[in-house]
């Protein structure tokens, strides 16, 4: 009886310091992990992806679906990476995310841009919890989209985007960015934090959809946009964009000033020429 008792301590004694043992390795692997994230490091690298071309990448919807990155090519994108078991950053960051876009959209249109929300946690973002995420954050925007991808595809992705996370205690540690791509695929602007000034976001969105010309544009089309470009103005105080008619006015203004004055000065020249030859 003793030795049998003896014999279940042991086991007991084992199991109990070799879990003790998992559990403080997987601590100092956490802090480890959370030590090596350089928030510096990782801005830089962040920074280094713009002017860079994005790969050719299929993600699966939330509905299933798979669709290739190229679906999107011929307008603007904005890429958010979150992970879907993230209580407060991602949450505030989408929801922030969300009000200036339905700005943007307003000042641009809706179908000017399109949005794509990436889980990064392979392993716990999947369809089903992006679908619950997004219902959760009460996302119903236009041409705003929830994405998964496997392991290979976000680690490809990632590298593209300049975007670096660690393992940590919370979750994971990383930069918040919000990625502006142009309508070539190109890496155009890096937007950085959970919550951040409206122009920050819809000014390179607003260069991109009304200040380049595109390939086989009409002239007419063209001169609108550069109108449209130029009138369309952020107001601090309502936080919102709006077509300021009296940039236009002023510059017909401006503009016929010049033209009279030329007028002017081109008749009395004339005048005096006439008066000279009599």
């Amino acid at each position: 009886m003793y030795k049998l008792t003896l014999f279940f301590y042991l086991i007991f004694l084992t199991t109990f310091l070799t879990d003790a043992s998992f559990a403080e390795s997987n601590q100092s692997s956490l802090q480890k992990s959370n030590q090596d994230f350089d928030y510096k490091a990782a801005l830089q690298y962040s920074q280094d992806s713009i002017g860079k071309t994005i790969g050719d990448y299929t993600f699966i919807d939330i509905t299933g679906k798979t669709i290739p990155l190229t679906e999107f090519r011929g307008k603007p994108l904005v890429i958010s990476l979150i992970y879907t078991s993230c209580y407060h950053t991602c949450p505030m960051t989408t929801q922030h995310l969300a009000r200036v876009v339905e700005i943007a959209q307003n000042a641009l249109g809706v179908d000017s841009f399109s949005v794509a929300t990436i889980g990064f946690d392979t392993l716990h973002d999947t369809p089903d919890a992006m679908r619950y995420f997004a219902t959760k954050q009460d996302i119903t925007l236009d041409n705003w989209y929830f994405f998964s991808a496997n392991n290979d595809t976000i680690k490809s992705l990632i590298k593209d985007l300049g975007f670096i996370f660690f393992p940590s205690p919370r979750g994971y540690d990383h930069v918040v960015q919000a990625t502006v791509i142009d309508a070539n695929g190109e890496i155009y602007q890096q937007v950085y934090g959970e919550v951040f000034n409206t122009p920050l976001l819809v000014e390179p969105l607003k260069q991109l959809v009304l200040g380049q010309s595109k390939p086989e544009q009409p002239f007419l089309e063209d001169l609108i946009s550069r109108v449209r470009f130029f009138c369309t103005t952020y107001d601090p105080n309502s936080d919102a964009y709006h077509f300021d008619y009296s940039i236009f006015v002023g510059l017909f203004i401006g503009a016929s000033i010049i033209l009279l004055t030329l007028f002017f000065l081109a008749r009395e020249i004339w005048r005096k020429g006439v008066f000279k030859r009599k």
